[in-house]
């Protein structure tokens, strides 16, 4: 039986290029305001009901070739839970956590009809883990349990995305 060797590399030869390359992960902006503290801290009596919205933002960079920004947004808003607001007022706002965390994006040798999943889908996929640990680390800093994201699927979202292009 015979064993199989790696190809040596060839002397000179440029090493292979990634399709797609991270060169950098950051958050863009980042806010988080409890409007009604100090007192919604003593008067929270279950946990808050939080709304999620999610958005993927892809910008070229001009000035590189092949190179975008790629953010994904998160705005989480908390409120009263509706039975424990006091008789018919509305639900109070608990915090608003807010969470642009962006990438840049190198892709090379990607087919023109892959560019857009790839930015859509594989880039926001990468993103998300940082993204979703800051929130819940921010949300707890800030006094409350902290807000974990359950698993985004990026292709739905993107076919949704697309879907609503379509009937533009």
């Amino acid at each position: 039986m015979s064993e199989a060797t790696p190809a040596a590399p060839v002397p000179g030869a440029a090493p292979p290029i990634a399709p797609l390359v991270v060169n950098v992960q950051y958050v863009k902006d980042l806010s988080f305001e409890v409007p009604g503290a100090p007192q919604i801290y003593t008067a929270l009596r279950a946990p808050p009901h939080v709304n999620i919205n999610l958005d993927v933002q892809v910008r070229p960079q001009a000035e590189t070739p092949g190179m975008y920004e790629v953010t994904l947004v998160v705005r989480a808003e908390a409120s009263e839970q509706p039975q424990a607001a006091a008789n018919s007022e509305p639900p109070r706002r608990v915090f608003i956590a807010e969470l642009s965390f962006a990438g840049l994006f190198t892709l090379t040798g990607i087919p023109e009809n892959a560019i857009e999943p790839v930015l859509l889908v594989e880039c926001p996929r990468l993103l998300f883990p940082y993204a979703r640990n800051i929130l819940a680390d921010v949300t707890r800093d800030g006094g409350f349990p902290p807000v974990l994201l359950q698993p985004i699927d990026f292709v739905a979202l993107w076919q949704s995305r697309r879907g609503q292009a379509g009937t533009a």
